[in-house]
């Protein structure tokens, strides 16, 4: 589903896809002002971050096809040996994980191009991050992916018969997967910001990507039990297990770093009179 213009048709999964995009930067130029920094940065390194992003989100999903495409055969293995398939995103294929992953990376050799603290750059995208999430999430309502189980209530939303699973074809209805991770997101992005303001000066450079990085992965192990088409490896849910643990390290990491700031304080000074 898209806009035809001539022989060429721009696909609504792409235009939300780049609002979100638009929608993050401006969100995390706002941040960077507000923490005193100039918001060319952010549009300086939107570039890179978006090229990281979608590099790493195909890779992802090369690597973690879900179910039904390996049963039609469109597995790891053909996309190394068909390598126009492998890059032709426009027939779809993108993986949060790897994009997350590829983003960071990419954001990482900007700022040490820049000579810029990393960590504190994390945590001025992390907000950012979730909303061009959520936004991008409803790109997979007009692709008609991303449902969840079948479901009769009264936010289910109709799949045609042609993007019906194998075995649910006869199913009409099924659960907004799409919508309830975007809901989640948003969610995300309003605690981050609350929190970065809140507690602005106990928190450390990176926690609130760390944050991020526990918040995240808890919604989508949650919401992987609902999904139809996950990518499995052998009877594991790679995005779930991998979910599950990103959030586990995340949470020790975090702790363990207030707890160490804890011990590095100086003991109170005992005024005597």
């Amino acid at each position: 589903m898209g806009i035809q213009i001539g022989r060429y048709t721009i696909f609504y999964y792409g235009i939300i896809i780049m609002i979100g995009a638009i929608a993050a930067a401006l969100l995390a130029a706002y941040e960077a002002r507000r923490r005193g920094q100039s918001s060319d940065v952010v549009w300086d390194g939107l570039v890179w971050v978006l090229i990281g992003g979608i590099i790493g989100a195909r890779i992802w999903h090369i690597l973690t096809p879900p179910a039904s495409m390996v049963e039609a055969g469109i597995t790891t293995r053909f996309y190394l040996t068909h390598p126009l398939d492998a890059i032709n995103i426009r027939a779809g294929g993108l993986g949060i994980p790897g994009a997350v992953i590829g983003g960071v990376f990419a954001l990482y050799i900007f700022t040490r191009r820049r000579n810029l603290d990393f960590a504190f750059w994390l945590d001025i995208v992390a907000p950012a991050l979730a909303l061009g999430q959520a936004i991008g999430r409803f790109g997979n309502f007009f692709n008609q992916e991303l449902y969840g189980s079948p479901s009769d209530l009264p936010w289910a939303i109709t799949i045609d018969p042609l993007y019906r699973l194998p075995g649910f074809e006869n199913q009409a209805t099924y659960h907004p997967l799409f919508l309830y991770e975007a809901l989640w997101n948003f969610g995300i992005v309003i605690l981050l910001l609350w929190l970065g303001r809140k507690y602005q000066d106990r928190l450390i450079n990176g926690d609130l990507f760390l944050i991020y990085l526990i918040a995240y992965p808890v919604g989508r192990f949650l919401l992987e039990f609902l999904r139809l088409d996950p990518a499995q490896l052998g009877r594991i849910n790679i995005n779930q297990t991998l979910m599950l643990l990103v959030a586990i390290i995340s949470a020790g990491v975090f702790i363990w770093r207030h707890l160490r700031r804890g011990e590095a304080a100086p003991e109170p000074v005992e005024v005597q009179d």
